[in-house]
């Protein structure tokens, strides 16, 4: 009866530290693709003041149009678009091509629109198979913090 035991105990213990599961790996997607941007929300806090927070929603039939393309070797386009003077058509409210680096590591992006000095430097919050959150920080203003973060989906290819 105690050889019974033991070989329980035995095989208890081997099947408990048998399954170790070592692929405790996170999954890394890459940043590269097209993007439907789906939300933006601004923050505002001011040295002395109250902190303000605003959505806006990308869900006109043209602002659903938009995309946001990073390709391979860190270069990509973004197309706003918004719905012109003319009912049921759309045009493009900001449209650049740019140059990015995404440090995986840091989580931290910056994006050199062509045309425009100053590049947008952030950090992106979310990446995986089907969402991406950017935010980028404007410290410019030393009476205020800015920040503006986008939720965008990825669009399969």
């Amino acid at each position: 009866m105690k050889k019974l035991a033991l070989l329980f105990a035995g095989l208890s213990l081997f099947v408990a530290t048998g399954c170790n599961d070592d692929d405790n790996t996170p999954m890394e997607y890459p940043i590269v693709g097209t993007w439907q941007p789906v939300k933006q929300v601004v923050t505002v806090v001011p040295v002395s003041g109250t902190p303000v927070s605003d959505g806006i929603s990308f869900d006109t039939t043209c602002q659903k149009t938009s995309r946001w393309v990073f390709k391979e070797g860190n270069t990509g386009k973004r197309t706003d678009n918004g719905d012109s003077a003319t009912p049921g058509q759309c045009q493009a409210t900001f449209d650049r091509n740019f140059t990015y680096t995404y440090d995986k590591s840091s989580k931290a992006v910056e994006m050199k629109y062509q045309g425009i000095v100053a590049p947008d430097k952030g950090k992106v919050v979310t990446l995986n198979d089907t969402t991406l959150n950017i935010a980028f920080e404007d410290t410019t203003d030393p009476t205020e913090y800015k920040s503006v973060t986008y939720t965008l989906k990825r669009i399969p290819q």
